[in-house]
């Protein structure tokens, strides 16, 4: 489980061929720190399992399917991503909670700089439009985010827009985001949730009697 606050930008710095997935090796000084085999590393959103470690790296595995969702798919050395460890029980949740399991991806539609901060519209899949509301939370690779803006729900093509501080700017990648990237998207899980149970008559929804099942 994860918060969304990016600790670290890192690199890629090796991709290989395992099966029909890879194996990525990242150079991730503050997320190796006290990391051990098999610990959950976010990389830019997408929740991986640390298979080796050194003093300054760590390589996990890509599956396929992964792959398919991500922005992982034809990842090469030199690329920056957003790191984050695995949040602890007794610290606090500063962004919301996340899964690191990616829903989709979205491209950048539209930056228009501000200020003190930066206003991105990204385009969504049609099938996540209704998980994604104004001032909800979104994970953007990996970046807890407040949703600034919608489109309509009968909109042609559908998009929100986030603002970005300057802290967010240069402590993340969403900072060199520019119009056609690629972003991994992760929608609030409460939503999710209520997506799915609206999908079954309500006959087929267990309500749980006073005092638990016996």
């Amino acid at each position: 489980m994860f918060t969304g606050i990016v600790e670290e930008i890192g690199e890629i710095t090796e991709v290989a061929a395992a099966g029909d997935g890879v194996r990525v090796t990242v150079r991730a000084p503050r997320a190796v720190s006290d990391a051990a085999h098999g610990d959950s590393i976010a990389v830019s959103g997408v929740c991986l399992t640390v298979v080796d470690r050194g003093d300054d790296w760590f390589a996990a595995d890509v599956m396929r399917q992964t792959l398919d969702m991500s922005t992982l798919a034809g990842v090469a050395p030199g690329r920056a991503v957003n790191l984050e460890r695995a949040t602890v029980a007794h610290g606090r949740l500063g962004g919301h909670i996340v899964q690191g399991h990616i829903d989709g991806t979205g491209e950048v539609l539209e930056v228009r700089p501000g200020v003190q901060w930066r206003v991105v519209r990204v385009g969504l899949p049609a099938s996540l439009a209704p998980l994604v509301v104004d001032k909800g939370s979104i994970a953007v690779d990996g970046v807890s985010l407040t949703v600034s803006a919608v489109s309509a729900a009968d909109a042609a093509g559908h998009w929100f827009e986030v603002s970005l501080i300057p802290e967010t700017l240069e402590a993340t990648t969403l900072g060199a985001r520019a119009v056609g990237d690629r972003v991994n998207l992760e929608t609030d899980i409460l939503a999710r949730h209520v997506q799915r149970l609206l999908a079954f008559p309500p006959t087929a929804v267990a309500v749980p009697t006073e005092g638990g099942s016996r």
